[in-house]
């Protein structure tokens, strides 16, 4: 697979390429984001007119409308505390949910933990550290010891931001400035940055791209065996704080935490799960997730814990977990975290530690910057981390100079190899494998109940309403007249359903013939209908049966033209999926669920016997809800994914995480769907591996 990196970047979009289709048989061609129209010949024979119909919005609408529910049903609950009793109480529920969402964690190994070089400095040394989170995976990190009389020294863990250095970035300013007065300081390498590049190539580059895509890249799989890159972040981070208890430098009553944006994040969470924290400053992380999705704020893998929605949670919780610990937020006026969030979180922190009796240990901190951890800000953070410890009186930063990226390497050459560590895909294909070595056979009964757990479908799907636009030619199609319908699923939830006809019709489905196909897109039937030749022949052959096809809720028709800013592959495909993951709605299961309600709402007219037309990213949920339909008759799938394991076993992959349910592969995979859609004559043609045919 390492030779079809220069390819990987091409059809991931990555090199500036979009993930867009192809229309240029069509008669006039508008592009711009993946959007386009079809001009299309009246059917009164007037002038033209434009189709199809689009809803762009609905899916950010949709899940607007749900977060706001989850937030405010969250304010009402804290602001519905009244007692310290009833803090601890609440606090002792989120710290229970918090584990079992960023969990499972694995059991703690021998660190193993090597020093590669020290430097001296005039005020402080900085050794050079590497230790194993898990056996033969390694964190390069940089732990900076106050020169002292000896005596045990408050200790502070940082975790680093976006940044392609990471440890030797700019991050450097607090890790100096906090040994400077007299804490030891452990600065870490995260997944994807520093040294520690999971898509290694020549010159200390990845073949994915560091930072941001690699978090995002490596932590999408990691849905089908029930983790998250979230989890993998903060057990780093959680053995960073075994280094330094075992330390005899760190004085272990007094253990803090900060960083800032990634590193923000990291903080947060870790004050979540901790215990032997007893302090921590986040910066520029800590707001709302509402905030985050209303502002279509896209964020990184370890940015979105799993379940934490259904569990009503926020970022105030992680937080709440650890109170009434000392924490500061640090936040920006002009950063794009939404610093309306972070007062609002504030406010609720305030409420709750004044249950606990101590209101001033959570404290704000504004400045008036953009995004960053800017010199007022970690002034605040000393000052208050000089509070609680009392280890100094002086809060200004002393005059810093970097070191080069290069000194403060842990390796010789500034990046771990392949051969030094493994790498996270190392460990997602030996846990898919041992998964697949464990599972056996799945009977029928079974594998409808767990795809029913998984993609949290509920026991009945009906339609209830559509809408009927005016009917339209077009003559490029299969069938040259379209009636065009949005099928609503649930409030807010629009699936466009067209009818091919060899004749004009503008009313709602009948049931002639009594036998039905149904296409389900890729991701735009209106292109598929024209330029797919397999499908445009499966329909030409069903000439005697009704033809209908669909674009379930965010594709084609309702794509989003949500802005993600972050150059990613399927970028709404991951922006929705994650925020669906945080409800425990995977949007699979959503679709899953769209299609089994058409199938509904088509049968309820007299199509007794339906087939199924998968294409694409459309066979898993024609895959699933042909399992669960008593009405369907057959099912032809056109590049279907061969199984899930296979995306898991291998280096790269082009699915969306939207495609991806989560821990799937403890229950069952896609060849054992398959093996059951045998009795509905099920038919696989040109099946894709996990690189989707590229």
């Amino acid at each position: 697979m390492r030779n079809n990196r220069r390819d990987f970047l091409k059809w991931s979009g990555l090199s500036g390429l979009s993930m867009g289709v192809g229309i240029s048989s069509l008669s006039k061609w508008e592009g711009k984001n993946n959007q386009y129209r079809l001009y299309t010949e009246s059917i009164d024979g007037g002038q033209a007119s434009t189709a199809p119909h689009r809803y762009p919005t609905m899916l950010q609408d949709y899940y607007i409308d749900k977060v706001r529910k989850v937030s405010k049903k969250h304010d009402t609950k804290v602001y519905g505390l009244h007692s310290k009793e009833a803090a601890v109480q609440y606090q002792n529920e989120i710290q229970a949910k918090i584990k079992h969402c960023l969990g499972p964690f694995p059991e703690k190994t021998p660190l193993n933990p090597t020093v590669t070089g020290v430097l001296d400095r005039d005020e402080y040394t900085v050794e050079k550290v590497i230790y194993e989170s898990r056996p033969g995976f390694k964190v390069t990190a940089n732990l900076y010891i106050p020169k002292s009389d000896g005596k045990p020294m408050p200790a502070i863990l940082g975790t680093c931001g976006h940044t392609r250095e990471a440890k030797s970035s700019s991050y450097q300013y607090f890790a100096q400035g906090l040994a400077r007065k007299g804490y030891v300081v452990l600065i870490i390498d995260c997944i994807g940055q520093g040294e520690r590049l999971q898509f290694p190539v020549e010159g200390r580059k990845s073949a994915i791209r560091w930072g941001t895509v690699e978090h995002i890249y490596a932590g999408a799989p990691l849905n089908l065996t029930g983790d998250s890159m979230a989890g993998w972040f903060v057990w780093d981070a959680i053995r960073g704080i075994d280094y330094l208890y075992s330390r005899p430098e760190v004085d272990k009553k007094h253990i803090g935490v900060t960083g800032n944006s990634g590193g923000g994040t990291q903080t947060t969470w870790l004050c979540g799960v901790e215990p032997r924290l007893t302090m921590a400053a986040p910066s520029c992380f800590v707001t709302t997730i509402r905030r985050n999705l209303e502002n279509q704020e896209v964020q990184d893998a370890e940015q979105y814990v799993m379940n934490v929605l259904e569990q009503e949670m926020d970022h105030f919780d992680f937080i709440a977990a650890m109170a009434p610990k000392p924490v500061i937020i640090i936040t920006q006026e002009l950063d794009f975290f939404d610093t309306r969030g972070t007062e609002e979180t504030y406010r609720k922190l305030k409420h709750f530690y004044g249950l606990m009796g101590a209101e001033n240990n959570v404290q704000l901190f504004r400045g008036d910057d953009y995004h960053g951890y800017h010199q007022p800000g970690r002034e605040a953070m000393y000052n208050f981390f000089n509070q609680v410890t009392g280890i100094s009186n002086d809060g200004n930063e002393p005059e810093i100079v970097l070191e080069k990226d290069e000194t403060l390497w842990c390796t010789p050459n500034g990046q771990l190899s392949e051969e030094d560590s493994l790498t996270l895909s190392d460990f997602l294909k030996e846990e898919s494998l041992g998964l697949r070595r464990s599972r056996g056979d799945i009977e029928y009964k079974e594998l409808k109940d767990s795809l029913g757990k998984i993609l949290q479908l509920p026991s009945q799907f009906i339609v209830s309403d559509y809408r009927i636009f005016r009917s339209r030619k077009e003559e490029l199609f299969p069938k040259p007249f379209v009636t065009d319908m949005f099928v609503e699923t649930e409030p807010g939830i629009h699936n466009s359903v067209y009818r091919l006809n060899e004749k004009n019709i503008y009313s709602r489905p009948y049931g002639n013939p009594k036998s039905a196909l149904l296409y389900v897109s890729h991701n735009a039937m209106d292109d598929e209908l024209i330029n797919d030749s397999m499908v445009r022949e499966v329909i030409k052959e069903h000439i005697d049966f009704a033809v209908y096809t669909c674009d379930l809720r965010g594709i084609g028709q309702t794509l989003p033209n949500t802005r993600v800013g972050y150059s990613i592959p399927h970028n709404t495909e991951y922006f929705y999926g994650m925020v669906s993951n945080m409800l425990n709605e995977p949007i699979l299961g959503k679709r899953t669920y769209d299609l089994l309600c058409i199938i509904n709402w088509l049968n309820s007219f007299g199509h007794q016997k339906i087939t199924i037309l998968g294409n694409g990213w459309g066979c898993l949920p024609a895959t699933f809800a042909s399992l669960l339909s008593d009405h369907v008759d057959k099912v032809i799938l056109k590049n279907p994914l061969k199984s899930f394991s296979d995306i898991t076993e291998s280096t790269f992959y082009n699915w969306p995480v939207s495609a991806l349910p989560m821990k799937i592969l403890h229950y069952f995979d896609l060849p054992d769907c398959y093996r059951e859609l045998k009795r509905k004559n099920i038919e696989l043609v040109d099946a894709w591996d996990a690189m989707a045919g590229q």
